[in-house]
C-alpha cells in the first residue's frame, strides 16, 4: 500500500518536474546541503528533489514537528537524518551542530538556526543559502554584515505570502483546531495576534467558519487593514478577555504570558501558529502561582485549572499547532509545493553562482518568482 509520503510526492507537480530536470543537469553535483526544516511529508518531497540534482542532503527537523515517518523514509533514500522528535532546545541545537559538522555547501534554514549557529563554529566553503520565515529573516537581517553571502528569504516572495501564509496557513490552523479539539467554530469569539500574511489567512478562514473574530496588531495601519476587513480591533485585553480562543501568530516571543492569566476566561483555548513556541508561555503560564492543577487531555490538549476554578486550555504545548498535535497535517500539497519549488531554484542559483554575496537576507529574485509561477499555472492551464 502507498503511503502518505507517496500520495504527497505524486501531488507535487512542480517538484516531480524540477526532479526530472535536476536528474538530468544536476545542479547539486559534489555539494552538501544542510538543513534544519519540519520534517513531514511535504518536505520529504523537497529533500530528494534536492537529491535528485546530485546533492548530499544532511537533515535534522524542528522542535516537536518531526514526523518519524518522514525520518524513515528518508533514511531508506540515503538522506542523512540527525535526531528524530524532540521537545528540548538543548537536543534540537546540538541535532543542528551535527548538520554543521558535515561542512555542507549550501543550507537550507528555517528559523536562522543553522546560519546563527555558523557563525559560533564557522567553516570555510558555506557558498549561501535560503531561509524559509520571517521569523528566521527577523533574525539575521542584523547579522548581514557578519554573514556575508548570498541568503534568500524564501517567505518574502509575494507566492509565499499569499499561496502559503495567507491561504495555506489560514486553512491549516482551521483545519488543526478542529482536529484536535472536535470543537465548533460558529459563533465563538477567536482573537487573533498579528495581522501579517499568517494572521490575515487565519482571520479569514476563522470569520468564514463563522467565529467573530477580534484582531491584535502592534501595528496602526495593520490594525486599519484589519478593520476595513471586516474584524473587530479592540484593545489587547478587550480582546483577551473575550475570546473563546486564542491565536498568536506574530513571529515574536511572550505575547501571552502569566500576567494575561486574570484576563482569560473560563475554557479560553491559546493555539500558536508561529515558528517558534515562545509565542506563548506555555510552561511559565503553567507554573504561575495562579495554577492549582495541571493535566492533559490525549489529543494535544493541556489544561491549567487556576486557584478560583477557572480553567485554560493550550493547544499543542505551545508549539506550531498545524504541525503538532495529534496527526499533524501541516499546510497543504498545493502551496508547499510552490513554495519548494522556490526553495530548489533559489539553491540552484545559488550553487551555480547565480547570485551574489550583497543578496544577504533579501527577498526571492523576481525572475524565480515568474519561474514558478509560470509553471505552476502552465502545468494547471496549459
Amino acid at each position: 500500500m502507498k503511503t502518505r509520503i507517496d500520495w504527497v510526492r505524486e501531488n507535487c507537480l512542480l517538484l516531480r518536474a524540477i526532479t526530472q530536470e535536476f536528474a538530468a543537469a544536476r545542479p547539486f553535483a559534489g555539494k552538501t546541503i544542510g538543513t534544519g526544516i519540519h520534517l513531514e511529508p511535504k518536505t520529504v518531497a523537497l529533500l530528494l528533489t534536492l537529491q535528485s540534482g546530485g546533492a548530499r542532503v544532511v537533515s535534522t527537523g524542528n522542535l516537536n514537528s518531526t514526523q518519524p515517518s518522514a525520518v524513515d523514509y528518508l533514511r531508506a533514500e540515503g538522506v542523512t537524518v540527525i535526531g528524530g522528535q524532540t521537545t528540548e532546545l538543548s537536543e534540537h541545537r546540538r541535532n543542528l551542530a551535527a548538520v554543521l559538522d558535515h561542512r555542507p555547501d549550501l543550507l537550507l534554514d528555517n528559523g536562522g538556526d543553522l546560519f546563527d549557529l555558523w557563525r559560533e563554529r564557522r567553516f570555510p566553503g558555506l557558498l549561501g543559502g535560503t531561509e524559509e520565515t520571517t521569523s528566521g529573516r527577523m533574525r539575521l537581517a542584523p547579522l548581514r554584515a557578519e554573514l556575508a553571502m548570498p541568503i534568500l528569504v524564501i517567505n518574502d516572495s509575494p507566492i509565499k505570502q499569499f499561496a502559503e501564509n495567507e491561504h495555506a496557513v489560514g486553512q491549516s490552523v482551521l483545519e488543526s483546531y478542529l482536529r484536535i479539539t472536535n470543537r465548533v467554530t460558529n459563533g465563538q469569539r477567536v482573537t487573533v495576534f498579528g495581522y501579517g500574511a499568517c494572521g490575515r489567512g487565519v482571520a479569514a478562514n476563522f470569520r468564514a467558519a463563522n467565529a467573530k473574530v477580534s484582531v491584535v496588531d502592534r501595528d496602526p495601519v495593520r490594525r486599519l487593514e484589519a478593520h476595513l476587513d471586516g474584524h473587530d480591533t479592540p484593545g489587547r485585553d478587550t480582546a483577551l478577555a473575550s475570546a473563546d480562543l486564542v491565536i498568536t501568530v506574530t513571529g515574536a516571543r511572550g505575547i501571552i504570558g502569566p500576567a494575561d492569566l486574570p484576563l482569560l476566561k473560563d475554557g479560553a483555548i491559546l493555539a500558536n501558529a508561529g515558528h517558534f513556541p515562545v509565542e506563548i508561555e506555555a510552561e511559565a503560564m503553567a507554573s504561575a502561582p495562579a495554577v492549582a492543577r495541571r493535566s492533559s487531555f490525549a489529543d494535544g490538549v493541556e489544561e491549567l485549572e487556576l486557584t478560583d476554578g477557572r480553567r485554560i486550555r493550550i493547544l499543542a504545548g505551545g508549539h506550531m499547532v498545524n504541525l503538532a498535535g495529534p496527526r499533524p497535517m501541516g499546510n497543504s500539497i498545493e502551496s508547499m509545493d510552490l513554495g519548494f519549488a522556490l526553495q530548489a531554484r533559489c539553491l540552484e542559483a545559488i550553487a551555480l553562482g547565480q547570485v551574489a554575496a550583497s543578496d544577504c537576507v533579501v527577498p526571492v529574485p523576481r525572475r524565480i518568482d515568474e519561474q514558478v509561477a509560470s509553471a505552476y499555472l502552465t502545468m494547471r492551464y496549459p
